[in-house]
């Protein structure tokens, strides 16, 4: 089932619920350019566990190799 399309009236008391800073995110956010990501992140860094894993770093890489060579 589709849901339903939002309407400005039912996002404006999300929005009117930001922080300062968030309504400045989100306004770069909605105005930035396809690419211009690197502008988002020096605003607002990634936070420590945003790329974070459980995984030895590279073991990953490793995984399904074995099989080639």
């Amino acid at each position: 089932m589709m849901s339903k399309a939002l309407t400005a009236e039912d996002i404006l008391p999300i929005v009117a619920c930001l922080t300062p800073r968030e309504r400045g995110r989100l306004l770069r956010l909605i105005t930035a350019r396809p690419g211009a990501d690197a502008a988002v992140y020096r605003s607002v860094p990634p936070a420590r566990d945003e790329f974070a894993t459980d995984e030895e770093p590279l073991a990953w890489d490793a995984q399904r190799w074995e099989n080639f060579g």
